[in-house]
């Protein structure tokens, strides 16, 4: 459990972070993007990671067979989830402009190397 809060604590940390550099760049950069924007696809991707650190710490209090579980559940909702995201953000807001493309996708690499490094963090202190 305390592992959980401290992952959501800096989940909550890395989104102030985007979230500031997002208005000083929108602010005193000339760019086709809007800090609305921002906030959406920042804030979306928060509680896609929210909801998978969730499952995957759930299921760290089980038995090895339920570990695995929800491990593969987590990476596989929380894919399902980015893509249908991704389908609502490109088709249905009609967001294809290179820099809600470009925002899109740096903010993806940027939640999923953070969720990617909380989990092998706490697999790899997990085995020790």
């Amino acid at each position: 459990m305390r592992s959980l809060i401290k992952s959501v604590l800096l989940l909550v940390l890395l989104e102030v972070v985007i979230l500031v550099a997002g208005l000083l760049v929108v602010r005193y950069v000339i760019i086709e993007l809007s800090f609305t924007d921002i906030v959406a696809v920042s804030a979306g991707f928060m509680f896609i990671n929210l909801l998978s650190l969730i499952i995957f710490f759930r299921g760290q209090s089980k038995e090895p067979a339920g570990q695995t579980m929800h491990s593969l559940v987590s990476i596989s909702l929380k894919f399902l989830v980015e893509l249908a995201f991704a389908f609502a953000w490109f088709l249905i807001a009609k967001k294809t402009g290179l820099s809600s493309v470009l925002l899109f996708f740096v903010l993806y690499l940027t939640f999923t190397l953070f969720s990617v490094m909380i989990l092998l963090k706490t697999l790899k202190n997990k085995s020790i």
